[in-house]
């Protein structure tokens, strides 16, 4: 129907989706939980652009002249720091959440293409650790799944302290996926919906969180570095904290971070974007003098090899890959569309994980659906994505003259936008303008 011919004008601040969000919570009466991340337009990596090499500056030949993407993470006090092939690492995301099929092949896909993958809330499976060269263990407020045995058989332990889709709120598992396997790894009950505590039961400020990362420290005899990881908020000052309690590796989680569930309002309402949180935590890192002493993985909605580029190019380390690395395994492939269609979404458009019922076998913990995803080819899959990340931050890399992904600077960028320009500090196109910039 063209509603526009009839007169008909939708309003900006009702609009189709505002109006079923409101007749959907005034029939049931509970708020919208779901998966996935922040769905709205907010300054993001789109908006800033590399400036290659011309006349001012020299590229680099893309087949004669080597350009380095090594990284090490956590030199700054681990006996044992992680090696990576590449600075493109895999987020935490729990067994629960996702199948064991897809625990499995995260391990294997990062193992191919020599990088990490992290447990999640819940535990180590067998299945993950067997297939992970490089594992990081999470340690959450809720303890689910927290043994010293499966610290001591991490190669890297993360202290979740905030994510980026619901910094200061907990994880949610449903009853529909808390199994039988999933239930005694997590001392639950069956079927029954799982809320994480928002903050650890054992401390209560940033004194304490220096006790407990001495304690891993000890418990895994100073091998193996100490992350810790912050939902972007009050990024500046949350960094400076993180490193002063001893953190060997800083994770940032911006607001377009992906969550298996959590409420709605959270996911779009709370939080800061990841571009304009990376600035502050260099700032906090450069202020503190151990910028790249501690490295900094950046996280939340990382789709590409460019927004690598353009998080390194910020001050980034690395970055982490969550959602991503979900659609590379098959999540919302179109050869399940029919399926996504009986479940009231499309391919493209499913983000109910928090149901169980994932046709693609991926966020589920049904035994039929599950067995639908190979973990040898999802891993294959996921493989072929993270090199295909890497040579292209490469390529971007070698064009601004650059012989290693961490050469790349904000000197090498500019904005689009003048909120860009602002949040990443960096000029806005064809000016020497950084707004907020103190002349």
């Amino acid at each position: 129907m063209d509603f526009a011919s009839r007169g008909l004008r939708e309003s900006a601040t009702f609009d189709r989706v505002t109006i079923h969000a409101i007749q959907r919570a005034a029939e049931n009466g509970i708020y919208d939980i779901r998966g996935w991340g922040a769905k709205r337009r907010v300054p993001h990596f789109d908006d800033l652009l590399f400036l290659g090499a011309s006349m001012s500056r020299y590229p680099l030949e893309g087949y004669r002249e080597r350009c380095g993407t090594d990284v090490v993470l956590g030199s700054r006090n681990a006996a044992c720091p992680l090696r990576l092939d590449t600075p493109v690492t895999i987020a935490g995301m729990s067994f629960g959440a996702l199948s064991a099929r897809a625990k499995e092949a995260l391990g294997r896909g990062a193992s191919e293409a020599g990088t990490s993958t992290t447990t999640g809330d819940g535990g180590m499976t067998p299945e993950e650790r067997g297939q992970s060269k490089h594992l990081v263990y999470q340690y959450l407020p809720s303890r689910y799944g927290m043994n010293p045995d499966d610290l001591r058989a991490a190669d890297a332990i993360e202290v979740v302290l905030g994510q980026g889709a619901k910094p200061g709120g907990g994880g949610m598992l449903l009853g529909q996926k808390i199994t039988e396997r999933v239930a005694g790894m997590r001392t639950l009950p069956v079927g029954i919906d799982q809320r994480s505590a928002c903050r650890h039961p054992d401390w209560t400020g940033p004194d304490d969180l220096e006790i407990k990362i001495r304690e891993l420290r000890e418990i895994t005899d100073w091998e193996k570095p100490v992350y810790v990881k912050i939902g972007a908020t009050r990024t500046y000052y949350d960094v400076k904290l993180a490193v002063q309690a001893g953190a060997d590796v800083v994770v940032l989680d911006g607001m377009q971070g992906g969550t298996a569930a959590t409420q709605d309002v959270f996911i779009e309402h709370v939080g800061i974007p990841t571009l304009a949180a990376i600035p502050q935590a260099v700032q906090a890192l450069q202020e503190l003098g151990v910028h790249r002493e501690v490295q900094l993985i950046v996280s939340g909605g990382i789709r590409g090899g460019a927004d690598l580029a353009k998080a390194m190019a910020l001050g980034a380390d690395a970055v982490a890959i969550g959602t991503a690395a979900l659609i590379a395994l098959g999540d919302n492939h179109p050869q399940y569309d029919a399926e996504y269609r009986a479940l009231g979404s499309a391919a493209g458009y499913y983000d109910d994980y928090q149901d169980g019922r994932d046709p693609a076998g991926i966020t589920t913990q049904d035994p039929e659906l599950s067995t639908r995803l190979d973990p040898v080819e999802g891993g294959r899959r996921l493989a072929n994505f993270i090199r295909v990340m890497t040579m292209e931050a490469q390529t971007i890399a070698r064009a601004c003259g650059k012989a290693h992904l961490t050469h790349l600077e904000p000197e090498d960028l500019v904005a689009l936008t003048i909120e860009a320009a602002a949040m990443a500090r960096v000029p806005l196109a064809g000016t020497d303008w950084i707004p907020g910039a103190v002349r």
